[in-house]
């Protein structure tokens, strides 16, 4: 039985670790526009909620990419910040495009990937499943659970390409080899599997870096090599804070 994981607080705390957006904004300043590339209920809503919570002095709204027009129609400016863990290109074009149609003021951010807190989140979702430890601390001699990770992505090659420096920073974190596949094309998982076996890692974990995936994606690939694997990143702490940092950097540009 495994210990339960505790989450790192979203909110930032003093000295060097400071807030990600001012604690006081003018009547004027732009509003967060959370832009989500499906349904605007379950985490993406609890995303929403929680970056609101930790910064009152932030208009949030909430919408899907097929809505984004409607929530920039408005004379306030506004920051657009993507709901995903990588820059993909065809979410990332159909924002653009909505945001030209509004005719809006309004800036996009980058995805909230890659990015250390991201790894931490990942890192964290796998403690909670028994699937890594929990702690950072090297100089134990103590046994890791697994013998490698499979960083699982949704959106075929670019995808895998876009999250490689999230597996070198998640790799950094457990010292162990991650590799990025694929949870919804060829060649996938079952691939990267074979190579990290051969390579004699025979205990796996699928680490899905997303906020979201079909139902039963993620545990399919995980029974068809007989992994473990943890639990969507979903509404994790780190992503709301990320939420949050994209709309501070924006701001300070």
């Amino acid at each position: 039985m495994s210990l339960p994981v505790r989450e790192r607080s979203p909110r930032p705390g003093g000295g060097r670790h400071r807030r990600p957006v001012p604690a006081s904004l003018p009547p004027d300043a732009p509003v967060l526009v959370l832009a989500c590339p499906g349904g605007t209920d379950g985490p993406a809503a609890d995303i929403a909620a929680v970056v609101r919570v930790d910064n009152p002095q932030i208009e949030v709204r909430l919408t899907a990419v097929t809505e984004l027009s409607k929530a920039l129609t408005d004379s306030r400016p506004s920051v657009v910040v993507p709901l995903l863990t990588w820059d993909d290109p065809a979410v990332l074009g159909e924002i653009g495009k909505a945001v030209a149609a509004s005719g809006a003021e309004a800036a996009v951010t980058e995805a909230l990937g890659p990015h250390p807190l991201l790894a931490e989140a990942l890192h964290i979702r796998l403690a909670e499943r028994g699937l890594a430890r929990a702690d950072r601390v090297r100089l134990l001699n103590v046994g890791s659970p697994v013998d490698a990770v499979i960083l699982g992505t949704l959106g075929g090659e670019q995808a895998v390409a876009a999250a490689q420096p999230t597996a070198v920073l998640l790799a950094s974190r457990l010292t162990m080899p991650v590799v990025a596949a694929s949870l919804d094309s060829q060649p996938g998982v079952a691939v990267a599997a074979q190579r990290l076996r051969a390579a004699g890692a025979e205990r796996l974990a699928i680490a899905p870096c997303a906020i979201e995936a079909p139902s039963g994606l993620v545990e399919q690939a995980a029974t068809e090599v007989g992994a473990g694997h943890a639990d969507l990143l979903g509404a994790h702490g780190a992503i709301a804070e990320l939420v949050a940092r994209a709309y501070g950097s924006q701001l300070a540009t």
